[in-house]
């Protein structure tokens, strides 16, 4: 496994860091899932939960919220961290190698029902592709979710390729 920095947490934490594939293989077996399809029929691959990572930064008590950058596609998301840390997961692995690019890797933050958050600042747009930075902060962080139906159809359409 690639010792390549593949993911960085900074912020409100105690221990900034930056992840390899392997480190992020290597968090406790009881943070690890294997199969990310037992979740969700549509998604694949192997994950490890937020709280794995988290534990291997701690998280300031001040922390409130986790921002998700994607440098490859310059997204962000802002979303409280209450409402996704016990159930958000950060898939890196399909068929025991790398995510591939083609369905969001290196890393794809996904929550399994974001639904269930009954949070407005937590939607489909939350489960962010390409990640590889995790921000945790006291207040909001950059956000550039579309805002409207047009904006999010756009958006989609965009990454997929489909012209619009």
């Amino acid at each position: 496994m690639s010792d390549t920095p593949l993911l960085r947490i900074s912020g409100e934490v105690d221990r900034p860091a930056r992840f390899s594939l392997a480190e992020v293989a290597a968090v406790d077996a009881r943070y690890q899932i294997a199969d990310v399809s037992r979740l969700d029929a549509k998604r694949r691959g192997q994950a490890v939960t937020l709280e794995g990572l988290l534990a291997k930064v701690g998280v300031r008590p001040a922390a409130a919220w986790l921002t998700l950058h994607s440098s490859t596609d310059d997204f962000h998301a802002s979303i409280p961290l209450a409402d996704v840390r016990a159930s958000a997961m950060v898939i890196y692995q399909l068929d025991g190698a790398p995510l591939p690019a083609s369905v969001g890797g290196p890393v794809r933050f996904f929550i399994p029902d974001h639904a269930a958050c009954h949070s407005a600042e937590i939607d489909e747009c939350a489960n962010v592709k390409f990640v590889d930075h995790i921000e945790l902060s006291t207040t909001r962080g950059r956000d550039n979710r579309p805002e409207d139906e047009k904006s999010h159809a756009d958006l989609h359409r965009r990454q997929s390729g489909t012209p619009g």
